[in-house]
């Protein structure tokens, strides 16, 4: 049962929100949006910021997916909730997928937060610190990120049944948002000067299933495509079961709908898709990839893959180290399986050693930083579209549009070139290439 708050008295001297986001682009987005919101009732905010006050209340946008992200959260807490004794901060609110997973035994360990809520309890969590929920301001946010770039959620939560996975548990089913409210929020968007548009969901490809009763993602990519001042319209987050083939004729169609797609492959073994409860086979990801590629030559394809999932044995890993050296992903993440409570795959036995789990990771990644490394070599001499996201030290550091934001390639612009700004689009002759990194000199702006 929600808790429920009874709005307090406006004071005269409002206290300054600190949002402290941690997790995904997810969260990233939803912190926005609680931002926006704050903003419209006219309350201070801040997003992490490190010069704390007395008045402050700080809310906590947890992760909750595996071990590593839930510790973090709970330190975080911890240390806000220190804070807060010692008279040096107001309040902690705690929200996000932590919160929603594990919100009573979080109330009984660390009573000293004011306040917990969910990932869908954005009116309650106003409302417990003077704030309304304002309608009028769907779609606007206040960005966290770069102003040229914005991570655009376009549904949340997932209808997936995989076995390792607990999203579901913290998001709940699939809900599409509709293409009218996304438009709009693009044309927000596009008018504070964002330029890129990362769509980003829990899985893309099942975008529209529940509200227009068909997959309509590429009708989405063309409405987004049509919005003045987007540039790059990029796609993250693609589930390979049912993937939506057409997706890839808006990608040919439209000049600025990247040639990129992030699809977690997770494995590639028959037993281990099976016991993932992935709704796949070992061909047809191998076909899927295949007919990617075939029908956009250009792509950039990034995935991601699970090492010491229950019962992977010495043949499952070479099988899967075998297929990427023969895929040759141009991006790709490799993780430790992590053993997440109430998940299917939590009735598994734990039985791969975390060292054994670290070594396949490690090898999966060796391999591919000699891909990387090759694919990058092939750029040397070659002239790209590149976005400027930076400057450190003595270089601009921009993105092609094969490159996502924080996961993949960056390219190095001497910072002597006076004709490079963050958030321009310039045109780089790459001149060196290193395993992650791509350096080269503006050709022309």
């Amino acid at each position: 049962m929600k808790t429920k708050y009874t709005k307090p008295v406006p004071l005269i001297n409002k206290p300054r929100v600190n949002v402290v986001t941690l997790g995904c682009s997810k969260n990233i987005h939803d912190s926005e949006v609680l931002m926006g919101q704050l903003k419209g009732n006219q309350m201070e905010v801040v997003h992490e910021a490190s010069n704390i006050q007395a008045n402050d209340i700080v809310v906590i946008n947890t992760c909750g997916f595996i071990d590593n992200a839930k510790q973090e959260s709970i330190d975080t807490i911890l240390q806000y909730s220190e804070l807060k004794d010692q008279g040096k901060i107001n309040k902690v609110i705690v929200t996000g997928c932590l919160s929603e997973r594990y919100k009573p035994e979080l109330q009984a360990e660390i009573p000293s937060v004011d306040a917990y809520f969910g990932t869908n309890d954005l009116p309650d969590l106003l409302s417990s610190i003077g704030a309304d929920y304002r309608h009028e301001l769907l779609g606007e946010r206040l960005l966290t990120t770069p102003s040229h770039f914005s991570y655009f959620k376009i549904a949340e939560g997932c209808n997936r049944p995989c076995s390792f996975c607990a999203i579901p548990l913290m998001r709940g089913k699939h809900v599409s948002k509709s293409i009218d409210d996304l438009v709009k929020e693009a044309k927000f968007l596009a008018s504070n000067g964002t330029k890129e548009l990362i769509l980003i969901a829990q899985d893309l490809t099942y975008y529209g299933l529940d509200i227009y009763g068909k997959r309509n993602l590429s009708d989405l990519m063309r409405h987004l495509s049509d919005v003045d001042g987007i540039e790059w319209i990029r796609l993250q987050y693609a589930y390979p079961s049912g993937f939506p083939m057409d997706i890839l004729d808006a990608m040919n169609e439209r000049s600025n709908i990247c040639n990129y797609l992030d699809m977690p492959l997770q494995h590639i073994s028959d037993p281990m898709l099976k016991s993932m409860r992935r709704g796949t086979t070992k061909q047809k990801q191998i076909d899927l990839v295949n007919a990617i590629r075939d029908k956009v030559p250009d792509i950039a394809l990034r995935t991601t893959l699970i090492c010491g999932y229950p019962d992977e044995t010495e043949q499952d890993f070479q099988e899967m180290l075998e297929w990427v050296e023969e895929t040759r992903f141009d991006r790709l993440g490799c993780f430790t399986y992590s053993h997440e409570e109430k998940t299917h795959a939590h009735t598994l036995e734990d039985n791969v050693p975390q060292e054994i789990k670290e070594e396949r990771v490690e090898a999966i990644m060796e391999v591919q930083q000699g891909i990387s490394y090759e694919i990058n070599q092939s750029k040397v001499g070659n002239t790209y579209k590149v976005l400027v996201d930076r400057v450190d030290g003595d270089y601009f550091i921009g993105r092609t549009e094969y490159d996502s934001p924080e996961v993949d390639n960056e390219v190095l612009i001497s910072a002597a070139d006076s004709y490079a700004r963050i958030g321009d689009f310039v045109q780089i002759k790459i001149d060196r290439a290193e395993d992650f990194d791509l350096y080269g000199e503006i050709v022309k702006k």
